[in-house]
């Protein structure tokens, strides 16, 4: 596909529609929008634009659309994998405008709100109404909710209370042609026709723009217990995993850290914590509801799991104020491992009993091309988040040698009945790994997809395949 440059003519049409201080042409200004948080990668935008109504949207897509200009959609910049870097240049619609949350509806157990509100906003502005949304991402701090449905996010509670895809009942997006759609219903059913609303959860902004979004709460658990398992080696605490919900129990979370990891945080962020010999692997679980002589009883039940899996010692949180501190262990990890080393991180997801066979495969497989690795992620999904470090691989085997490493992963996952992505999608990074999993039907029928959605190629382009 050719797409053409932005002249000084639709430049100035842009301007008309967004307003002069909507628009960012300055390369120092731009810098900011060239990047998100995968790994070093930089592109830079031609223009970025930042609207704020879904007219805004439908008449710069109109525009874009007849003069084949690229558009990168792009909420807060924390994805992982490439999905808001405009590797064709163009024009950059950032969605930072649309930070409203419109409305919480109590007697309906639902909210809408703009892509552009920041995630943990959202879920303590429904917590103070007694009701929860617990798709919570490490980066749920700086992430938007936008983001969060675009690239199908995850984080530590949907291990019990599902996905987001069970979480989203209507959108409205801009099209590529510029028509504005809601793609479903505000009901908790839907059987009539396709589901648009699903296609366009984890589409990555390659289908459509969303603009509103209609999400579905739960009542808030009033009680929670936060307990730290740890084992001697990573294949003992990732076999726990799988024998915790056999016995009966749905943790809140779920959560696995490998020793190396909780090292770093504890060397970059200053957490005070006995880290003790002999210990390799630990569990972060979390158990909730309403009624804390249940909560204690499924405990009671993990405690024994646990001791079957060589489980050296079980840390119970006694304040608010430790549960916090273990749960920042688990969320600054993936900063603490990016400012200590050149990495690359893959988002592995395998059928939870599988865990075990495949941080073992990972390790085997790092020590045959030379790299290291540093595992964490939500265990309770089989969610495993892959931290690839360079250490001492040379410059050239790193460049050149590593992507047969990471292809290795892909099979072996694949093999265990996995895929490529629990939560962080494909965008640009794990695009080529594809057809590890993926036949060319199903390339087929995603293109197919892509061309009834946008005909001329124009937005998001350069990602998924």
């Amino acid at each position: 596909m050719v797409y053409n440059k932005i002249t000084d003519e639709i430049l100035n049409t842009i301007k008309s529609i967004v307003g002069d201080d909507a628009v960012v042409t300055n390369h120092t200004d731009l810098e900011k929008y060239s990047h998100d948080e995968t790994e070093d990668l930089t592109y830079y935008p031609e223009v970025v634009a930042r609207p704020q109504t879904p007219q805004q949207i439908s008449a710069l897509m109109k525009l874009c659309d007849v003069h084949l200009i690229p558009v990168t959609p792009r909420g807060a910049g924390t994805g992982l994998s490439g999905g808001a870097l405009p590797v064709m240049g163009g024009l950059l619609i950032s969605m930072e405008r649309f930070n409203k949350i419109l409305a919480i509806d109590e007697q309906n157990l639902q909210a809408t709100v703009e892509p552009g509100v920041i995630t943990e906003e959202f879920i303590n502005q429904a917590a103070e109404k007694g009701l929860l949304y617990p798709i919570d991402p490490a980066s749920k701090g700086s992430c938007f909710i936008g983001g969060n449905v675009s690239h199908g996010s995850g984080g530590p509670r949907v291990v019990k209370y599902g996905t987001i895809r069970e979480y989203i009942l209507n959108l409205e997006v801009v099209l590529p042609s510029g028509e504005i759609i809601w793609t479903g219903a505000n009901t908790l059913k839907y059987a009539s026709g396709y589901n648009l609303t699903q296609l366009i959860i984890g589409s990555e902004g390659t289908l459509g723009i969303i603009t509103k979004i209609v999400v579905k709460l739960i009542p808030l658990p009033t009680q929670n217990v936060l307990m730290l398992a740890s084992f001697s080696s990573n294949e003992e605490a990732c076999g726990a995993v799988s024998a915790i919900f056999r016995a009966g129990v749905i943790p809140s979370a779920l959560e696995f850290m490998e020793r190396r990891g909780v090292e770093w945080v504890i060397k970059n962020d200053g957490i005070v914590f006995d880290l003790k010999d002999g210990i390799e692997a630990f569990l972060l679980i979390e158990v909730d509801g309403s009624n804390m002589d249940v909560i204690f009883a499924d405990c009671e039940n993990i405690n024994t799991v646990l001791e079957q899996f060589d489980c050296k010692e079980v840390l119970f949180a006694d304040t608010s104020a430790q549960k916090e501190e273990l749960w920042r262990i688990r969320q600054t990890m993936a900063v603490s491992v990016k400012s200590n080393s050149i990495y690359k991180e893959e988002d592995t997801v395998v059928p939870r009993a599988e865990l075990p066979k495949l941080i073992k495969g990972i390790k085997d497989i790092g020590a045959n091309y030379g790299f290291e690795s540093v595992c964490y992620g939500h265990a309770g999904d089989g969610n495993l988040h892959v931290n690839i470090i360079k250490a001492n691989m040379s410059d050239e085997d790193w460049t050149h040698k590593l992507k047969d490493g990471i292809r290795e992963i892909f099979e072996l996952t694949v093999a265990l009945g996995g895929t490529l992505s629990g939560e962080h999608g494909i965008g640009l990074v794990q695009k080529e790994f594809m057809p590890v999993k993926y036949s060319e039907i199903h390339f087929e029928l995603w293109r197919g997809i892509k061309n009834v959605f946008d005909k001329n190629g124009i937005l998001n382009p350069g990602k998924i395949f």
